[in-house]
């Protein structure tokens, strides 16, 4: 066998070397993602799939110069509808669920990629370590808790999975970037990005970022530096846009519809997130008996002599860092529940492994099985019930339809589709069922909106919504400018290029995110030209959005549009109906 030459020999390593840069790979999969987007895919619908839908709503408005929270109500940020409907428009073919999850990619792959080269120049596998579990986070649109047991994705939960992953980039950054420069970018990025898309992610990364100060990992000056650049942009986007004090106006009107104690949310993520949080809690304790010595050592030292040098040697400690972002994790579920949960805690617990010292033996192995079950849990279930989906949807049927343009991209099990066919005509042909249910306070089932079917019939009540809108207006030479739902989402003005109603709220919940008309909201539904009531199946949310906006309908007229929904319209239009 002929010898392979040095210089050969180099060449080959030097390309290796160069093909598992981290930036390499990551700009591939972001090139691989965009090429993705250019193509009309398809994924199997799943629980909740029409969160989803509010963000056409938003793209909508926004194409139509509407600002978020200035001119309708969010139910967060407006980060998240801005970067979803520039993706779209870049990518108008794209599938609007992955869309949505990659649109991030926007913020956190320029910021995740200056983390990546810092830390790259000291070790190539940390690097990689950071970046890997990353992006299969970032690219799988797939919760941490499963709400319904077919193969599917998750349309819901979107913004919950954003502001983790925005967390995870962060996290990153505060434990081992080196330079100054890129700690400053990403520490601003992320912490406006936070405030921007979901306010509790912001808190959680005020934490980190405190935490970081006590620890010296950032100085004071950084942190003055880094705080007027965050004013300094929020300024602007106020000045501009007035998007700011709207969007705390928002923030204040949503914790005011949702009073009561943390206590119970803290309890209800944390029994939610058992799987981590229990082993999280173990590795704490064990962290706490292997470091007990130095932090007495370094607690006694900072009590006899106080300084911020004492102080962050006590302080920086993957102990402390792994305490703040549990904390900080379980503050984010509490305000919603389904994300990603306790991903931004995997640096964290790098940085645990990365200090292990000279630990070995049975104490080593301690640390290494308490590190995996608090990390690994969360990396199998995305990644299997992804894998699920999307070899499962080979068997699956696609959704047929004539009028939901991108919003009809999915597909699931043909006996699925077949039951929403039927449930759809039964719906349509017994509504005095519906509506005595919805009266007694209740859903036709306990978990209709989690049932894929139920996602199902209402895209296939929407597909039917707008062929008999358009029939409609043929028919009696009318056209409706403005068009509302009385529904959680409203894609009709997106699907008929039509304008939606002025300040109102996108993702209707009227039981947590609707607060009441003021004159001016129900100046403009009286206004509107049609106001649409679904009956497939008739709710008692969709009936608790009527009774609201009740005083502006007052001066409309009802009439039948289709099997599945009625309409209110102005009076005019109406005699023409008739």
């Amino acid at each position: 066998m002929t010898p392979i030459s040095p210089s050969r020999q180099a060449n080959r390593s030097s390309w290796l070397h160069g093909l598992t840069s981290p930036l390499v790979i990551l700009a591939a999969v972001c090139g691989l993602l965009a090429c993705l987007l250019l193509v009309p895919l398809t994924v199997p619908i799943g629980a909740f799939y029409w969160d989803l839908f509010i963000y056409f709503d938003a793209t909508n408005r926004i194409f139509s110069g509407q600002v978020p929270g200035v001119d309708f109500f969010t139910p967060v940020g407006p980060l998240g509808y801005w970067l979803f409907a520039l993706v779209e428009w870049l990518f108008p073919k794209g599938q609007p669920l992955l869309l949505a999850q990659w649109s991030l990619l926007v913020v956190t792959g320029p910021l995740m990629a200056l983390v990546v080269a810092d830390v790259d120049r000291r070790s190539r596998a940390l690097a990689l370590a950071l970046l890997l579990p990353f992006l299969v986070f970032q690219i799988l649109p797939v919760n941490v808790t499963e709400y319904y047991p077919f193969p599917s994705v998750d349309g819901f939960g979107i913004y919950n999975r954003q502001i983790t992953e925005i967390l995870y980039v962060l996290a990153a950054a505060l434990v081992f970037s080196t330079s100054r420069r890129a700690l400053l970018a990403v520490v601003v990025g992320t912490m406006l990005a936070l405030f921007l898309v979901k306010v509790t992610g912001f808190f959680a990364g005020g934490l980190l970022c405190v935490v970081a100060l006590a620890a010296r990992r950032i100085d004071l000056r950084l942190s003055l530096l880094a705080a007027g650049s965050f004013l300094s942009v929020l300024a602007l986007l106020e000045i501009w846009l007035g998007v700011v004090s709207a969007y705390v106006g928002d923030i204040a009107l949503l914790l005011s519809l949702n009073e009561g104690s943390l206590l119970p949310r803290f309890l209800q993520a944390a029994s939610m997130h058992f799987a981590v949080f229990a082993p999280l809690c173990a590795l704490m304790l064990a962290l706490l008996v292997l470091d007990g010595r130095d932090i007495l050592d370094r607690a006694g030292e900072f009590a006899r002599a106080p300084g911020w040098s004492r102080l962050a040697a006590l302080l920086d400690r993957p102990l402390v860092w792994i305490a703040a972002a549990t904390f900080g994790a379980l503050f984010v579920e509490t305000q919603n529940t389904g994300g990603q949960g306790f991903i931004f805690l995997w640096p964290l617990l790098l940085l645990a492994w990365e200090r292990r010292g000279g630990l070995a033996g049975a104490r080593l192995g301690v640390l290494a099985v308490l590190i995996a079950a608090a990390s690994l849990p969360y990396l199998t279930e995305v990644t299997s019930r992804a894998a699920r989906a999307f070899v499962g949807q080979v068997k699956y049927e696609r959704l047929q339809h004539e009028n939901l343009a991108q919003l009809g991209q999915v597909n699931q099990r043909p006996e699925m589709m077949q039951r929403a066919r039927v449930m759809k005509t039964v719906y349509a042909a017994h509504p005095a069922t519906y509506e005595a249910i919805a009266k007694a306070g209740e859903l036709p089932s306990f978990t209709l909106y989690n049932e894929p079917d139920f996602q199902i019939v209402w895209l296939m009540a929407v597909d039917e919504a707008v062929g008999a809108i358009r029939d409609f207006e043929a028919r009696h030479d009318v056209r409706f400018d403005t068009v509302m739902s009385l529904n959680f989402t409203n894609p009709f003005p997106w699907l008929l290029d039509r304008q939606a109603t002025h300040g109102i709220a996108i993702g209707a919940d009227p039981y947590r995110a609707v607060p009441d008309p003021d004159a001016a909201v129900l100046a403009a539904v009286g206004a509107t030209d049609l106001v649409l009531y679904p009956r497939c199946p008739i709710t008692g949310a969709n009936e608790r959005l009527r009774d609201l906006y009740a005083p502006a309908l007052a001066k409309m007229e009802k009439i039948s549009l289709s099997a599945c929904w009625d309409a209110y319209v102005q009076p005019a239009v109406a005699a023409k109906a008739r």
